[in-house]
């Protein structure tokens, strides 16, 4: 079996756990949009919904004229999310590089490993593009870096990002902060594929953006 493969079964198994949880009060926690057949959400400005019988997610951005399936790190970050967050999670209202987060050291996220360098440099002389991105997703223009903004993961759970261009001296350097609390409302492998996701519609804004 394909790696492909391997992240749709976990997907669908992911799907038919969603199953298993109070729906009622999820909506009740998080104010979600609902109609008898779906849940809706937005998740970095774009909207999904989750079928409140099969647990797929699809998300569009015409009012679901048309819908496309849920990649692996979309549904599994929403799933996680609405299942898995504690009951009373809420928001510290304080930033943290979220390679500080001490649950985390040593992990794929930790300031030691490559995933923000490589995505600096995937950004790095791009500042204008990956603003206009930003700016796309909703983002607020927040103080330091190249390029700083607040983006809405979800409604209720901020997540900023900063960005500098390399010099002479320094190679292109890229910060994702989160709110202090941001692992009561998932799990640590989860705030990876949200910031993956993150990372992914950014480059694809940009690529949009750059073409024009």
């Amino acid at each position: 079996m394909n790696p492909t493969s391997n992240y749709e079964t976990m997907k669908n198994s992911m799907a038919s756990v969603f199953l298993q949880y109070d729906q009622k009060a999820m909506i009740q926690k998080f104010y979600l949009e609902h109609d008898e057949k779906n849940l809706h959400i937005l998740f970095l400005s774009r909207k999904y919904r989750i079928n409140r019988q099969s647990g797929r997610v699809t998300w569009s951005e015409d009012a679901f004229q048309t819908e496309k399936e849920a990649g692996y790190n979309e549904a599994m970050t929403i799933y996680d999310v609405l299942c898995n967050s504690k009951e009373n999670c809420h928001l510290a209202h304080e930033w943290v590089n979220v390679s500080s987060l001490s649950t985390i050291r040593g992990g794929t996220l930790a300031k030691s490993g490559g995933f923000f360098r490589d995505a600096g440099n995937v950004f790095d002389k791009r500042s204008k593009a990956l603003a206009l991105a930003c700016e796309a997703l909703g983002g607020r223009k927040i103080p330091k870096g190249d390029v700083a903004y607040e983006l809405d993961l979800f409604p209720f759970l901020p997540m900023a990002l900063r960005f500098w261009e390399s010099d002479e001296e320094f190679p292109a350097s890229l910060q994702i902060l989160v709110d202090k609390n941001i692992l009561d409302y998932m799990h640590y492998e989860t705030l990876m594929f949200a910031i993956s996701h993150l990372i992914g519609r950014l480059k694809e804004e940009m690529e949009g953006k750059e073409q024009l």
